[in-house]
Formats: structure tokens, sequence, C-alpha cells
């Protein structure tokens, strides 16, 4: 069946994007001249986020969310604890067949800033039933809709969103936002 790699091998394929989107956004950072990009990852993943960016003093919690382009999903499901992180963050990551990413969907403010208020949205459900069938609520976890994301088309951009003008100056004069497609076609 095609596609059903990517429901039995969740797990390696979400560490795999992972990877592919960090070191996508080290090398925007790296080809502006700024060297001093921090990636951190918890050992648990129970603080509601999966990497930490840290760059000229700015701190970016992020909670990353992958989803095939053809996929019907219209939500992201988060957990409150984001909303206590200063300058947390929640990025969509949208990939092909082939892996290639983008386009990305953004949730959080500007560096320093909290994220936008979850609190009085609709509130996550288990995906797998109990015994009675009932899928119970995940109290400390909202369902954030796909029309509160801000739509992103490059990489380039969603570094500027994380990062602001203190980087984002550097990255557009030293890398064009479609370096990624370029280099794509130029493989093929």
């Amino acid at each position: 069946m095609e596609g059903a790699e990517h429901s039995h091998h969740s797990s390696q394929r979400e560490a795999m994007l992972e990877d592919l989107f960090v070191g996508e956004v080290m090398r925007r950072m790296w080809l502006a001249g700024i060297y001093d990009l921090e990636v951190l990852k918890p050992q648990v993943d129970d603080s509601g986020y999966d990497l930490v960016f840290e760059t000229n003093s700015i701190v970016r919690h992020v909670q990353l969310k992958s989803t095939m382009r053809e996929s019907k999903v219209q939500g992201a499901n988060v957990h409150l604890r984001l909303a206590g992180k200063p300058s947390g963050c929640v990025i969509v990551v949208e990939f092909d067949r082939e892996f290639n990413l983008g386009p990305f969907y953004w949730f959080g403010g500007a560096p320093g800033e909290r994220l936008p208020d979850i609190l009085s949205l609709k509130v996550a459900r288990h995906t797998k039933a109990n015994s009675q069938g009932q899928k119970n609520e995940r109290p400390d976890v909202r369902v954030i809709p796909r029309s509160k994301f801000l739509r992103v088309a490059t990489v380039g951009e969603v570094v500027d969103l994380l990062f602001g003008s203190s980087v984002s100056g550097s990255i557009r004069r030293s890398t064009p936002d479609n370096l990624t497609s370029d280099l794509r076609a130029s493989s093929e």
C-alpha cells in the first residue's frame, strides 16, 4: 500500500523531518554569517516544545509539527506549557513524498513575545478511545485551527519570524529565499 510506510515508520519520519528542518535553519544562519546558533532538544517531550533555538540573546521554544502536503489535517494540538515559555511558537512543516520542505505555517509572536492566547481554543481529545469507546479530553492540550496560522513560503521567512530584524536583514542579503528550491532544481 502506497504511503503505508509513513504511518508504520512515523517516528523515523518525524526525526528525519526535524533534522532536515533544523539543518535548513542552521544553513540559512551560517550563510548569513551567524555562527552562534544553539539548537537544544529536550530529553523528554512533556513541556510543549520539541526544540529550542538560541542566538543573539533570542531564545525560541518551538513546537514542530509536520504534515504531508495533501493531508486534510486542519489543526495542530499544542500543550498549554508552551504558552508559558517566552517566545514560544508552533511551526507546521508541510512536505512532499520526496521530503522537500515547505510551505510552512507559523503560530507565534515576535521574539520576546509569548504565544498568542490558546487557552480559549478547543480542548483536544485523545486519538484512541478508552475501554468504553470514549475519546477523553486532554485538558492541557488545545487544538489550534489551521486558520490561525500564518502561511510562510520559505525557511528564510521562518528564520525572519524566529529571530526578527536582528538577523533577518543579514539573511536576506546573503541567501535568496528560494535557495532550497534552487538546490532541488539543480540536482534533478
